[in-house]
């Protein structure tokens, strides 16, 4: 038995075939008849545990609930619905052994080389929020007729929600994590804190502006082909990459086309397509230390990997983090050597399905093996653990979600990235002491807005 296997207990009814590349059958219509019955309309198990540590899904709430006061598409920073919530209890590394089966192996590393200082806090999970009528209605219709295509790379299928609610292989799994239904259109300036082993900071930030075609409330339904996305970031620190633009095009299928970028270079003022754009090329603003396909755990062409589905089950993650993102968080108070402080996480006890890619033989990564975590409620990578090309644990990375009230689906929010080796870690995502948050379904962003002819006017 390896050692990612003793700790992968299959916990699902759903029958699971572990094949990565086989083209997958569309699921029955007693199998789809369960969504929104005994599964949420995307396919999460809707009871609870038989333990009661895991809730049955409410969806009592869709969007905004009462008695919160919040402002949508502004980029108002998030309101806690669970202001009153306490931890239950902490996880610490005095207690680990108890917890262990429900802990990564990066959340256990990370424990033990902060023993005394990093701590899981551990809340009520709450399963309230719902996606609207019309995603759970395409979702259905992608469990019906949904199939993988090209190896995995592509699927037929229809925009808007997961394109396999119920899945049964490895590749359907990527898919829901790389298609989930988020914002269609999202805008922040962030800070981006890279945190040295002793504490000190260098600080980067980016401007951002995300728009995810497949997601747009007019591309609802219509059959997944063409573009997934656009992606315009530009550095405003370090200071002296200040003023450099990257405009980026992502195909929904990686077997039929590949991620096209530009970038403009204020030192010679011209724009340049970059030949390779992704994969482990530096993220911008993070001192090198973050990959490109890192932003969200995971995105990008998955070719380079083998992927296998190493089944579901239940473990410790982040969940409803709202607190974190107040702009009452000062950055001082948060960042913390070693690790950000968690007086400012929610961990809650829920379902995730566990992903494993291995660097196929000839091709080149910085990472041998990654593991992801996926929420079964919301199809989006909650924690991740990346290991080197010897097999050794390197990073242990997570993200803070939580339901946006903008858009009736969950965001990806502030992330760290943790050095196992070095002790350092990057704080991504940072909006706690910008003006605004995320802004979110505004809806003013265009595809004229991501082309070399744009990034040039940018740099006048």
């Amino acid at each position: 038995m390896t050692k990612t296997q003793i700790w992968v207990p299959v916990v699902t009814t759903i029958a699971l075939s572990l094949a990565a590349t086989s083209v997958s059958a569309k699921v029955s219509e007693a199998e789809a008849a369960k969504l929104g019955k005994e599964l949420t309309c995307v396919g999460a198990e809707a009871a609870g545990n038989k333990e009661g540590t895991i809730p049955p899904f409410s969806g009592k709430w869709l969007g905004t609930p009462p008695g919160i006061k919040y402002s949508l598409h502004t980029g108002q920073h998030p309101v806690d619905v669970y202001p009153d919530d306490k931890p239950l209890f902490q996880i610490t590394a005095a207690n680990m052994d108890k917890y262990a089966d429900k802990l990564s192996e990066g959340q256990k590393a990370m424990l033990k080389k902060y023993p005394d200082t990093f701590r899981i806090p551990v809340y009520q999970s709450r399963r309230d929020f719902r996606y609207p009528d019309a995603i759970c209605e395409v979702a259905k219709k992608n469990a019906l007729e949904a199939e993988l295509t090209d190896g995995g790379l592509g699927y037929t299928g229809y925009k808007g929600p997961v394109g396999f609610p119920i899945p049964k292989s490895a590749m359907e799994v990527l898919a829901n994590m790389n298609f989930p239904y988020r914002a269609y259109t999202e805008e922040m300036v962030r800070d981006i804190a890279d945190v040295a082993s002793d504490g000190s900071v260098t600080w980067g930030r980016q401007v951002n502006k995300n728009l995810n075609i497949v997601t747009q409330p007019t591309e609802l339904g219509k059959p997944m082909e063409g573009l997934m996305a656009y992606s315009l970031s530009g550095t405003l620190l370090p200071e002296r990459d200040r003023g450099s633009f990257t405009a980026s095009q992502e195909p929904v299928n990686f077997a039929k086309a590949k991620r096209l970028a530009w970038q403009y270079d204020p030192g010679t003022r011209r724009v340049r397509q970059l030949p390779t754009y992704g994969f482990d090329s530096p993220l911008g603003g993070t001192s090198g230390k973050l990959t490109i396909d890192q932003d969200r755990l995971m995105n990008g062409d998955p070719s380079r990997y083998e992927w296998k589905l190493l089944g579901k089950r239940e473990m410790y993650i982040p969940a409803n983090a709202y607190r974190i993102h107040s702009n009452k968080v000062k950055y001082a108070d948060l960042l913390q050597k070693g690790h950000a402080n968690p007086d400012f996480e929610r961990y809650e006890l829920r379902r995730v399905w566990v992903l494993e890619g291995n660097l196929k033989d000839g091709y080149r990564h910085a990472f041998g093996k990654r593991v992801m975590f996926i929420d079964e409620d919301n199809w989006q990578a909650s924690v991740g653990d990346y290991y080197d090309t010897r097999g050794q644990l390197w990073q242990h990375a997570f993200i803070n979600h939580y339901y946006a009230f903008d858009l009736n689906a969950w965001q990806a929010g502030t992330s760290f990235y943790h050095d196992l080796n070095s002790g350092s870690y990057v704080g991504f995502n940072l909006i706690q002491e910008r003006e605004k948050g995320y802004v979110l379904n505004k809806g003013d962003l265009t595809p004229e807005m991501y082309t070399p002819a744009s990034l040039r006017a940018l740099g006048q």
